[in-house]
């Protein structure tokens, strides 16, 4: 796997891609991945609630040796982390509520002391067989200055846990390292993967200046195994950092695909590998009618 920061000249190139796009017609293949679309927006929401919730939930709750631990989840249109007690059979003990915003100012701060619901014991149970095979299975990587994020999902029938790699760092975006475990209805786990087969990670802001790397977008390639199109985990990351990169666009190419998302409407476009090399066969014609125009 590899990765590259796009200058404003490359930019250009993939507006132009995306003004060609309806002419090969690839919208079914956008349309196909719009369920990845939909979960890495859903992991999205979860990790926002995790990194504002927290905060809160530590600003206002004192007994600190009481607290177990804590995920996040969504229901309906709203974000919820919510802690648990370290009691044998544990307790609810903080519900942090978000809008479509995540402001502070606008989050609901519930500290009554309460039982799990039905989802809520999936989603604690999931997720704690999930932190357990981490600990002991050789499949899990760790890397200095970052940590393994646990985002459980429970869909109907179908139970999950994505693990992603956050940086501890600031100026770095991190890719990879990620890994998905399913779930049977009875909590079992029934799979588990690398999405991933590498660790990415992708420089931003004063280190990226520093290093003349500073761009408006930049790309990873996949290998087969992890996939042609863009992962939820990929997605995942690209809403929670995209801002702070001040990226347009994030690009990931496949063998098969090349998947162009858009940071500022977070929308995702997927054209095949064949159309861009049509793409750049066309802009090389154009250049060379151009350079011989400039020397007659």
């Amino acid at each position: 796997m590899l990765h590259k920061t796009l200058t404003t000249r490359n930019a250009f190139l993939f507006l132009f891609v995306l003004l060609r796009f309806n002419l090969f017609a690839q919208n079914d293949l956008t349309d196909a991945a719009q369920p990845i679309v939909k979960e890495g927006k859903l992991l999205y929401k979860s990790e926002m609630a995790s990194w504002y919730g927290t905060d809160l939930f530590l600003e206002n709750y004192k007994d600190r040796a009481n607290i177990g631990g804590y995920f996040s989840y969504t229901e309906n249109d709203t974000a919820k982390c919510i802690f648990f007690s370290k009691d044998e059979v544990p307790k609810i003990i903080g519900t942090i509520s978000f809008d479509s915003t995540y402001k502070a100012a606008a989050a609901n701060v519930n500290l009554v002391e309460r039982d799990f619901t039905g989802r809520e014991i999936d989603l604690y149970e999931i997720r704690k067989a999930a932190l357990e095979i981490i600990n002991s299975d050789t499949l899990f990587k760790t890397y200095d200055n970052t940590s393994l994020n646990l985002i459980p999902l429970v869909q109907g029938a179908t139970k999950k846990v994505y693990v992603l790699t956050g940086p501890k760092n600031s100026g770095v975006v991190i890719f990879g390292n990620d890994y998905l475990l399913t779930f049977d209805a009875g909590n079992k786990l029934v799979d588990k993967k690398q999405l991933h087969q590498n660790i990415i990670p992708v420089y931003y802001g004063d280190e990226a200046k520093e290093a003349g790397r500073q761009a408006v977008g930049a790309m990873h390639s996949h290998l087969p195994q992890t996939g042609y199109f863009i992962t939820a985990t990929d997605i995942c990351t690209l809403m929670l950092y995209e801002k702070f990169a001040k990226w347009e666009t994030y690009n990931v190419v496949s063998e098969k695909y090349l998947n162009i998302w858009n940071c500022k409407s977070d929308q995702l476009t997927v054209i095949t590998m064949d159309v861009m090399k049509k793409i750049n066969s066309d802009q090389e014609k154009r250049n060379r009618k151009k350079q011989k125009n400039d020397q007659d």
